[in-house]
């Protein structure tokens, strides 16, 4: 049996039907080769954008939203002379393009790649896309840290404890109300997206259930009783 015959064979630790089954195949056929090091950022746009109006309970505004260039000087400070790289995932709605170009060229301009896609469909998402990035990287470099941004475990949490299990440090940066799949696994990482440094302009309107004071707080409703009861 050669070696690809046997990599081939190798039983599935993902779901059926998830992203992960896509790209396992071509993950396990990297070459190796010495490879210069590298830390790699993979930001999923939807999933940052949609879990943080979860987490304030409204539609972010330009002072809630994350600072990439600070999350950029995050990144680098902890690389030392390693390569590093960040990459963002985007979807572009039909009509949006107008809208979005300012904040993709701002993007660029903070020393990220971007990948945009459009979104024609429910389904069209970007999460295949970034793990197909995250095994070029792979191939191509010898990954010691990667940083996905992303609170979606069902698509992510079995490859990239796959990926720490050979050697990555891998970091899952989001929010603790919504990344528990990174909170509870014994192989990743797990750091608030709050916690970069300058990562927002003032405090998220949120209650962290991580790191709650000694006398306790309030959480507010996100629903008056009266909307319950009318909504049936």
């Amino acid at each position: 049996m050669d070696q690809q015959t046997a990599h081939d064979e190798r039983p599935s630790s993902h779901r059926p039907g998830t992203a992960a089954v896509e790209v396992q195949a071509e993950a396990y056929d990297a070459p190796d080769v010495d490879r210069l090091p590298l830390d790699l950022l993979v930001w999923d746009a939807p999933n940052v954008d949609m879990t943080l109006s979860n987490v304030i309970g409204a539609r972010p505004s330009p002072a809630s939203r994350p600072r990439f260039d600070a999350v950029a000087r995050w990144l680098v400070a902890a690389a030392a002379d390693r390569e590093v790289e960040g990459a963002v995932f985007a979807n572009v709605p039909p009509g949006a393009a107008t809208g979005m170009r300012g904040w993709i060229e701002a993007l660029r301009s903070f020393g990220y790649a971007v990948f945009a896609k459009p979104k024609l469909h429910p389904e069209d998402d970007v999460d295949l896309d970034m793990l197909r990035h995250i095994v070029d990287r792979s191939r191509t470099h010898r990954l010691v840290r990667l940083v996905v941004a992303s609170g979606d475990g069902r698509n992510f949490l079995a490859p990239l404890e796959d990926l720490a299990r050979e050697g990555t440090h891998v970091t899952v940066l989001s929010f603790s109300e919504v990344a528990g799949y990174a909170l509870e696994s014994d192989l990743l990482e797990f750091v608030d997206l709050e916690d970069v440094p300058g990562a927002f302009i003032s405090p998220l309107d949120r209650v962290r259930l991580d790191a709650l004071p000694p006398e306790g707080a309030w959480l507010r409703p996100s629903r008056s009783m009266r909307e319950v009861a009318a909504a049936g």
